[in-house]
């Protein structure tokens, strides 16, 4: 009784963080301060390794024998914070959309080494998180400079993400999920400090900062060609 009220409370949390903000036909919040306090909590909670990573290690067995201590990030999968830092607005949405995608599509790869149905419902609440995530990256691409390509809703269907390289070795694929979970909560809080960072410096440059007076039903400008930067190889989830 008390395990399915906690998690009644970890779903209400979830639910009340995800649709304050997100897309509703079409239509995005036009307050950049809350959109961006919004982000923050987001990320602060999606950082948290009892999301995903811990009862991940748990379920596979990578918790006895000190196997744990395997479980870190393997360099070059997620972008550095520092690296996030050095971003322009606009780049920095654009990288984080882009590496959720791919985050979201090893999640449903992952999912496959996971049997039974109550072990999934973090991961299913994680996907949740990430979408909801997405949808708000989408709303603040709006309130900059320069909407971004590439930020939309993201789809309920699956993603054409590329495929993680085949592990044939059942040992050494449960490793691999549990290092890339392990760099994805570090990817989550780098977020949260580099979007706290936007919040403590808004005007940082008149090119990072927001439009002022958004007006409702104002057409909307897309970020130029020339302005598109390539996500660098190592930065990809793989």
């Amino acid at each position: 009784m008390r395990a399915q009220l906690m998690r009644r409370t970890l779903l209400s949390l979830v639910l009340g963080l995800l649709f304050l903000s997100t897309p509703a036909m079409g239509s995005c919040l036009d307050n950049y301060q809350e959109l961006l306090g919004q982000l923050q909590k987001l990320a602060d909670f999606m950082q948290h390794t009892s999301m995903l990573l811990d009862p991940y290690i748990s379920i596979q067995g990578l918790d006895k024998d000190g196997l744990k201590k395997h479980c870190r990030e393997r360099p070059g999968v997620f972008p550095s914070k520092d690296a996030l830092q050095r971003l322009s607005r606009q780049e920095f949405l654009q990288i984080l959309n882009t590496t959720l995608g791919h985050v979201l599509h090893r999640l449903r790869t992952l999912q496959k080494d996971i049997p039974k149905a109550q072990d999934l419902e973090k991961l299913n609440i994680a996907k949740l998180n990430i979408r909801g995530f997405k949808n708000n990256i989408h709303c603040m691409a709006q309130l900059l400079p320069g909407s971004l390509e590439k930020t939309e809703p993201t789809p309920t269907g699956p993603g054409a993400s590329p495929s993680p390289t085949p592990i044939s070795d059942a040992f050494q694929r449960r490793l691999e999920g549990c290092r890339f979970l392990h760099g994805y909560h570090r990817f989550m809080h780098s977020v949260g400090q580099v979007f706290r960072e936007w919040g403590q410096s808004p005007s940082r440059s008149r090119r990072h900062s927001p439009r002022r007076g958004l007006r409702k039903g104002k057409h909307r400008t897309h970020l130029s060609s020339r302005n598109k930067r390539l996500m660098p190889r190592e930065w990809l989830p793989r």
